[in-house]
């Protein structure tokens, strides 16, 4: 389809309304929820409860949580030029030919150096870079964060580097994750929701994927002793994928028992920097090759810095894998008998062509679930189970969806609940340039919203937009809403400058 280019003169003439925007058995699952609050757009789901638990039908008719309808209230903090570069990048990653191309160009030999490199990273920068992160340096993420905090939403920061390979290199990026704690410091209070950091950026991925393997031989033969594990909490369960490791792997050399004393010192550094600052570290989540050591890594340091009623340390649970539930009603059991409040990040998750592919090089099946209806069972299952403890008890929750219909179901959820829309418990995330129709409708309806924002030189953070670009072909294909929304009401501000 052709693509209209509008002129200079109408895109300054053109006006925007600015105004404020375990058991299955005993969860209650999120689409259970009364249907006099979920929105119209949402068919509502037989009761999964017996005709002895149900209310009558209710003889008022509340307004939806969520409204979607206005799409000039939804988009109205954000200026036209902003809203043309989003309405076109998001289109252009729905084209699976068009993705295909920008990868093959950001892997290639051909952009390494010279003109061409040049001319290349400075077309990235200027439309998925800038459309995906929040600048080049902290303070680029800091301006982004005050633009958000002032139309009502949050940032969750995260220095984009990615994977290190030796001790220099995690020095180096603990020294950036330090600074961007400093940052959130210093930016407008309670405007940064969360520091992100990923452990594959502060212990050498080789330790990792070495601690991984003996983990999971532990998990096979529990008189298999690891004299350098700490306390934690449940790892795996009776489902998780352990295909991994095929032998028994030898012990930890005493170079790595360094390694991994280095890597302890650096996390810990990091938690108590963000105990002083009060602001919650959220750990992020990997590939299966190195999640069980990244989980060991995040729930011994929950155990040592989660108090009281508020978590400190987070972790992420990526629902599109098939033990997801199981192990997050182990975890989160043995952390209450623990007495340690824990906090979760949920996803969908953003590594399927790697777990599917090493599962049958294996000669597994994909540790994925098997259709993408069950994935979203699985977001859904686990967002009200944890919806559920935190409205009764200690722990918090971070419900990270680009799936209107969980995020409408979610808040069904927590009004039912009686859990309020801004409770610090509770947090919507979205990726920064992604479902903004969601995140603004969510802010609209009064419940706090952050965006995942990565920042760093655009080379730095080439490996987040490369699985940002396949992630979204099969999302963006999948679901026209953001699209469709952004069509509207850049209809709509077209007409208001030409009439």
């Amino acid at each position: 389809m052709a693509t209209r280019v509008i002129p200079p003169r109408i895109l300054k003439n053109i006006r925007y309304n600015t105004a404020t925007a375990t058991t299955t058995a005993t969860t209650k699952p999120l689409n259970s929820a009364h249907p006099s609050i979920i929105s119209s757009s949402v068919v509502p789901q037989p009761s999964l409860y017996d005709k002895a638990d149900q209310k009558p039908p209710s003889t008022t008719v509340n307004p939806p949580l969520l409204n979607f309808d206005d799409a000039e209230k939804l988009f109205a903090p954000v200026s036209t030029p902003k809203l043309l570069r989003s309405s076109a990048v998001i289109h252009a990653t729905a084209m699976g030919p068009m993705v295909d191309f920008g990868m093959w160009i950001m892997k290639s030999k051909l952009v390494q150096k010279g003109v061409l490199k040049d001319l290349v990273m400075s077309s990235i920068k200027k439309t998925f870079f800038e459309n995906f992160c929040a600048g080049e340096d902290a303070a680029d993420a800091g301006r982004s964060i005050r633009w958000l905090n002032g139309v009502g939403l949050r940032g969750m920061l995260v220095y984009g580097v990615e994977d290190a390979h030796d001790n220099e290199g995690c020095d180096r990026n603990l020294k950036g994750f330090l600074h961007t704690v400093d940052v959130s410091t210093s930016l407008p209070y309670n405007s940064v929701s969360f520091v992100i950091v990923k452990i594959t950026a502060i212990c050498p991925l080789k330790l990792l994927e070495r601690m991984s393997d003996l983990l999971r031989w532990q998990q096979k033969d529990p008189s298999f002793i690891l004299p350098w594990k700490q306390d934690s909490l449940p790892i795996f369960a009776e489902s998780s994928p352990l295909y991994h490791t095929q032998k028994r792997p030898e012990p930890l050399t005493p170079e790595e028992e360094n390694d991994l004393e280095l890597a302890n010192q650096r996390l810990l550094e990091l938690c108590q920097k963000c105990v002083q600052a009060n602001i919650p570290l959220l750990v992020d989540a990997e590939h299966t090759t190195v999640q069980p050591a990244i989980d060991y890594f995040t729930y011994s340091s929950a155990i040592m810095h989660n108090k009281d009623e508020n978590p400190i340390v987070f972790g992420t649970i990526q629902t599109y894998l098939k033990d997801a539930k199981e192990r997050l009603l182990l975890t989160a059991k043995a952390a209450e008998k623990m007495g340690v409040p824990m906090g979760y990040k949920l996803v969908r998750g953003a590594y399927m062509s790697l777990e599917s592919k090493l599962a049958e090089s294996l000669g597994y099946a994909s540790p994925i679930h098997n259709t993408i209806q069950d994935t979203h069972k699985c977001f859904n299952d686990c967002s009200s189970f944890m919806l559920e403890k935190i409205a009764s008890g200690p722990g918090n929750v971070v419900l990270a969806t680009h799936n209107v219909e969980s995020g409408k179901l979610a808040a069904a959820k927590a009004h039912e609940l009686g859990i309020g829309k801004v409770n610090q418990k509770l947090e919507f995330a979205q990726l920064y340039g992604m479902s903004e129709a969601l995140s603004f409708g969510l802010s609209n309806a009064g419940f706090q919203v952050s965006k995942y924002m990565p920042f760093g030189p655009v080379e730095m953070v080439m490996p987040y937009l490369l699985r940002r670009a396949e992630e979204n072909r099969g999302l963006l294909a999948a679901s026209g809403f953001d699209r469709q929304l952004m069509r509207k009401e850049l209809g709509r501000r077209l007409k208001a400058a030409v009439f």
